[in-house]
């Protein structure tokens, strides 16, 4: 299988300039790219592909041998499908019917990752092995960078990206060949209920705190957004702050990614089978309808509640326990949420006044009381047992 290692660069000062010079000319690449596609078809009804214009790279670093000719020409042909890409997914968005997004230019701070597709053109993963303690990654143009490598790297490594986060860069290794990690087998299945009280509740009973870590740093990053407001465009000052505001961020989130990982590693350990709710996230935080003229209601609520659902991170929670779970030889079972919190998992009765609040689920048919969420566990874990056996089945 096919997995990614993320490691942080401890680069030089002078290295981190390079490293920043090597992201500005990608991007002006990138920019350069566009602006050719644009007035060609503006001017002349052509339509330009990426091999004209990776044919049009060895003129281009020719012409200039202190800037682009200085950078891996593999790096820069990436780029520009990169670039081919996005118009792909433009094209297929107009022809399916959804609202097309043209290709945008982009600025500082919107191209932040350079990729070498292949190992040893242009860049080389550990790159000096006569050093056991420390490994470094080599890149044309910029040198051998010492990695932070706090964990084993498996499989072949196959392409190798370079990303800013904030102030900070990261390697990320793409390896093939990596060997699963199959767990020994427990026999147990669970059905989990996501919510924003706890993160997950099992169908055992098991609540799985929400840290909530937005909501523990909001007044710094209130703060920080207040103090970036009162900043002249385009100042010294505006820069610093936005960079503070950037690392409050970046921290909320890998505080987040930390908790993930940690929630779905035990999960997969515990249980052979996971049957989790198939949500839909991005319409459950659409924005209550409303204008400033016919005001709707709720606003102010629903804007909270999205706030929480995004804070719980329970995509990326979703994405790592797919992940987690393949390789550990798991199996995973998505099923349709609906009613699955108004059943009742005793007798099966469905109504609405059977969830008395949010925690509390008392059934009007049978008198079955339980937690809310527990209970909705209990009928995740029994609609995706029942899908199990009718694919089996079949």
């Amino acid at each position: 299988m096919r997995r990614s290692f993320k490691f942080l660069l401890r680069p030089t000062t002078r290295q981190a300039v390079a490293l920043t010079a090597c992201l500005e000319d990608h991007r002006a690449l990138y920019n350069a790219a566009l602006e050719h596609r644009r007035a060609a078809y503006a001017k002349a009804g052509v339509s330009i592909k990426y091999g004209d214009q990776s044919a049009d790279l060895k003129h281009i670093r020719a012409d200039d041998t202190d800037g682009q000719g200085r950078w891996s020409f593999c790096s820069q042909q990436a780029t520009l499908r990169r670039l081919d890409k996005a118009f792909a997914a433009f094209f297929a968005r107009l022809k399916a019917g959804r609202a097309p997004g043209f290709p945008r230019f982009k600025g500082r701070g919107w191209f932040d990752t350079v990729e070498w597709p292949k190992d040893g053109d242009g860049c080389r993963w550990d790159s000096q092995p006569g050093h056991p303690s420390v490994t470094f990654v080599r890149l044309q143009g910029v040198g051998h960078v010492r990695v932070h490598r706090h964990r084993p790297v498996k499989g072949r490594v196959k392409t190798i990206s370079v990303k800013r986060g904030g102030n900070r860069w990261y390697v990320i290794l793409s390896c093939d060949e990596v060997p699963a990690e199959t767990l020994p087998a427990t026999a147990a299945v669970a059905g989990i209920d996501m919510g924003v009280a706890s993160l997950v509740t099992t169908s055992d009973g098991e609540h799985l705190a929400n840290p909530r870590h937005l909501a523990a740093s909001a007044e710094r990053l209130a703060a920080a957004q207040r103090d970036l407001a009162r900043k002249k465009r385009g100042s010294k000052r505006r820069r610093k702050t936005v960079a503070r505001v950037a690392a409050l961020h970046g921290k909320v989130r890998r505080q987040r990614l930390d908790a993930a990982h940690k929630t779905a590693l035990n999960l997969v350990r515990d249980y052979d089978v996971i049957v989790h709710e198939d949500l839909r996230i991005a319409n459950m935080t659409r924005s209550a309808s409303g204008t400033i003229a016919w005001p709707g209601r709720g606003v102010a609520q629903k804007s909270g509640l999205n706030r929480s659902i995004l804070d719980a991170g329970w995509g990326v929670f979703l994405t790592i326990l797919s992940h987690k779970a393949e390789s550990a030889g798991r199996e995973l079972i998505a099923v349709n949420p609906a009613g699955t919190s108004r059943t009742c998992s005793r007798c099966g009765h469905r109504a609405k006044d059977n969830r008395l609040t949010q925690a509390e689920f008392r059934c009007t048919a049978c008198g079955h009381t339980a937690h809310a969420d527990v209970n909705a566990a209990i009928n995740i874990l029994r609609a995706g047992l029942a899908l199990r056996q009718a694919a089996q089945a079949a």
